[in-house]
């Protein structure tokens, strides 16, 4: 009898073991011990620095899918934040990637940073107005980019959409950032110790307004807030549409008396093509409907409205379980 108990249970092994190579999949849902139990779908999140926007308000997001959503458990990464995010996105190494609308345009048709390269995604949607913040000492006497010609400025770490921005609006006022500056690439909390030190004289930032970092620049050291306008401005609008201009209230940083005149762009959600459909609606959901809950953790989470959701997506296409969403919304048609 034990004998006969032994084969069962050996056989039993094998099948299983052969509906697992043959690419099985365990249900959604088993029972144990009586009790119905979830299995989890665990994904990752690429964010960016943990001094900047993304990683804390990727955080806070996380954390309001994983408390409404039944199996859901996603998870942040900090990372050089949009451009490394895609890339990791484009490998498949993560399933969520958060990055600005211009390095996503240009990872989708394979130019710029992706020059040879395209990557397939979609988008969820918007999260927040992203703006370009070029930091300057007032001591230092920059008021405008084409100060910035033979000066220390940091234009963010290699593999971000700040990194990425800064190049493309410094070639748009005729500054080469190779030979014309000297070019750091500090994420923004080390750039703002090193304002505050004197050893930079500006430093770009993409960066929510008013933005913390920039707020702990000001207790010690009153700044510029560098505009972008004029001829400059105009051939940065038609070299990437994705940018918007953008107007910084005086009194927003101490020493900022005046508007300060830059640009921004969207920071979106993105996710692979093979998210599945419910899904996606689900996060898409929760994403747009938790706002209060998010902001609670994160003050940017007040951001995160259907009236921005679908702005500044193209070319890449909102994902099916985002556009079933954002249709019944009565957003999109």
């Amino acid at each position: 009898m034990k004998r006969k108990g032994l084969l069962l249970l050996v056989c039993l092994l094998a099948a299983s073991l052969v509906f697992t190579a043959c690419g099985g999949q365990t249900d959604s849902k088993e029972e144990k011990n009586g009790e119905e139990v979830v299995e989890l779908t665990r994904l990752l999140m690429a964010t960016g620095g943990t001094g900047g926007t993304y990683y804390p308000l990727g955080g806070a997001i996380a954390e309001a899918w994983n408390e409404h959503i039944e199996g859901l458990e996603v998870t942040t990464q900090a990372t050089g934040a949009s451009v490394e995010n895609l890339r990791l996105l484009g490998s498949g190494e993560t399933e969520l990637a958060m990055a600005m609308n211009g390095p996503a345009m240009a990872a989708y048709l394979g130019i710029g940073d992706f020059a040879g390269n395209p990557i397939d995604f979609s988008a969820l949607g918007v999260i927040y107005p992203e703006v370009m913040q070029i930091v300057a000492p007032k001591g230092t006497g920059i008021v405008n980019v084409e100060d910035l010609r033979g000066k220390r400025v940091s234009i963010g770490p290699p593999g971000s959409g700040t990194a990425s921005s800064a190049i493309t609006i410094l070639e748009s006022f005729g500054i080469d950032p190779e030979t014309d500056i000297t070019k750091h690439q500090d994420n923004f909390t080390d750039a703002a110790m090193k304002l505050k030190d004197g050893h930079l004289d500006a430093a770009f930032a993409v960066l929510a307004v008013p933005a913390g970092n920039i707020v702990d620049v000001t207790t010690s050291t009153p700044v510029n807030i560098v505009n972008i306008t004029g001829d400059g401005l105009n051939k940065l609008l038609e070299a990437d549409p994705t940018f918007s201009p953008y107007e910084i209230p005086g009194g927003t940083y101490e020493g900022q008396d005046e508007t300060a005149y830059t640009v921004s762009q969207w920071a979106v959600l993105y996710v692979p093509n093979d998210l599945p459909e419910d899904l996606v609606y689900q996060m898409t959901k929760v994403m747009y409907e938790q706002t209060e809950q998010i902001a609670r953790t994160h003050a940017r989470g007040d951001q995160i409205t259907l009236d921005n959701a679908t702005l500044g997506i193209d070319p890449v296409p909102f994902h099916p379980g985002a556009a079933k969403y954002f249709k019944e919304k009565g957003i999109l048609e």
